[in-house]
């Protein structure tokens, strides 16, 4: 049997987090809906920050606004700088849904941000009419001083089905709700949808992807159209929202990046929930063997081949990846799920890190250490721990994000696999699916590579 060992930070600062505040989860959140836009009621730096992250990760313009904080609001509060921003956004984009994403600044204060939206709401309807006062204005709470990127997206999933989900007793729903999570990018979204499709269900008649960046981060560039505002043609539309409180079931890719929105759908309108990043064998089959329970249909032969397929280029290399000790970072969905696809193929995950801990988490690591007999030391701190452990005691590979791998791995000469978020010393990850058994197939391929470039002599690569 594997054993855990649990490492916490010992530090009172952090060095070289792995992690980011909450509002960017939100905004990630808020970007796919369609003309949605996302207002931060904070700093100008809390939306200049996100904007050029997005950028850099996804090559893609983002729409944010924000309420552009100065000295005098710590002493007056927001209220005016909330108000102006909603009715102007209203006034001048038309959008179909607003986030108010707080942050640390507007959460110290004490803005009463949902009273201010109803003062906003009774001037637009004022000044604007009646019709732009019914465009929805969520406040998602934010507090950057607590959590991370991943539960501001959490937070903005609850927050939406919260404000928009509403039971039709009259109408019984057969389709199927996914929400995506922080991190799973257009490409992964997009073969979902195959997948989905794979089975004959169709877009927006049998299910529905909440929080949909799969256009709107991921546009082609075409003829600008004539019509103003410009905006994305994808993203989750607002009835999508509205209808969610209708469907059999709700897949959260990510539990504790839209977990929250799913159990809330269960509790209160009795939706079906289910969780897991479909990354390797079992995950994949867990959630194609949910979606065809739900449904009522076959699994495709199709997707059987493509399982066949990944199965057969494990077999096919496994000599590569068998017993090479790896570590893992990232945001915790994504470490379960990359954990158990690196056993599967062979590889002993011996250090993983994350900086959103969670008794899910614990229970996932401590499920795959026991089934797969390997012994994982499970940090829940900085960089700087995980960066001190590699170096002790030797890895050959790292998987995770370049700000924090890039230099580790120079400095020890091993590979490092690019996965999560951001991802901006490469080009098209955000297009390249690593979900299903093909994205699977593609992120398995990668990692051979990686370690035929670092790890075996170059007459063993011939064989």
């Amino acid at each position: 049997m594997g054993e855990i060992r649990y490492v916490e930070k010992q530090r009172t600062g952090t060095i070289n987090p792995n992690k980011t505040c909450q509002p960017i989860g939100a905004m990630w959140a808020t970007l796919g809906v369609y003309r949605g836009i996302p207002f931060v009621q904070g700093s100008q730096g809390c939306c200049t920050y996100v904007r050029y992250t997005f950028n850099r990760h996804f090559r893609e313009p983002v729409s944010i606004a924000v309420a552009s904080f100065h000295e005098h609001v710590a002493v007056f509060g927001g209220r005016e700088n909330l108000i102006d921003g909603v009715f102007n956004l209203i006034a001048r984009y038309d959008p179909s849904l607003v986030s108010v994403v707080t942050t640390c600044s507007s959460e110290t204060i004490g803005d009463d941000v949902e009273g201010i939206i109803r003062s906003a709401k009774a001037r637009i309807a004022r000044e604007l009419g009646e019709e732009k006062a019914k465009i929805p204005v969520i406040p998602v709470h934010c507090p950057s001083y607590v959590g991370s990127h991943v539960n501001g997206y959490d937070n903005a999933s609850t927050a939406f089905v919260t404000a928009l989900a509403k039971k039709d007793e009259k109408e019984k729903s057969e389709k199927i709700n996914v929400i995506p999570g922080f991190g799973v990018n257009p490409g992964d979204i997009i073969e979902i949808k195959r997948i989905l499709e794979a089975f004959g269900l169709k877009e927006r008649e049998d299910y529905s992807v909440l929080f949909d960046i799969s256009e709107t981060l991921y546009q082609p560039l075409r003829k600008p159209i004539d019509e103003l505002p410009y905006y994305p043609k994808g993203g989750t539309k607002v009835e999508e929202f509205v209808d969610s409180a209708n469907a059999r079931a709700t897949f959260a890719l990510c539990r504790h990046a839209g977990g929250g929105g799913a159990s809330l759908l269960e509790r209160r309108y009795g939706v079906q929930a289910f969780y897991g990043l479909p990354i390797g064998i079992r995950n994949t089959d867990d959630f194609i063997m949910n979606v065809a329970r739900v449904t009522g249909l076959e699994i495709p032969d199709k997707l059987l081949d493509e399982r066949g397929r990944l199965i057969d280029a494990i077999v096919d290399t496994v000599h590569y990846t068998m017993d090479k000790r790896v570590g893992i970072f990232g945001d915790p969905d994504f470490v379960i799920a990359l954990s158990r696809f690196c056993c599967e193929i062979g590889l002993k995950p011996v250090v993983v890190n994350t900086q959103t801990p969670s008794r899910t988490y614990r229970k996932e690591m401590e499920a795959i250490a026991g089934e797969y007999d390997v012994n994982i030391e499970v940090q829940f701190s900085d960089l700087w721990d995980f960066e001190k452990f590699v170096k002790e005691n030797g890895v050959d590979l790292l998987i995770g994000h370049p700000r924090g791998g890039v230099k580790i791995a120079e400095e020890l000469g091993i590979g490092l696999v690019r996965v999560g978020f951001p991802i901006y010393d490469r080009v098209g990850y955000f297009r390249w699916p690593i979900v299903g058994y093909m994205g699977s197939l593609r992120l398995f391929d990668e990692i051979v590579n990686t370690i035929l470039d670092t790890q075996i002599p170059w007459d063993q690569k011939q064989q």
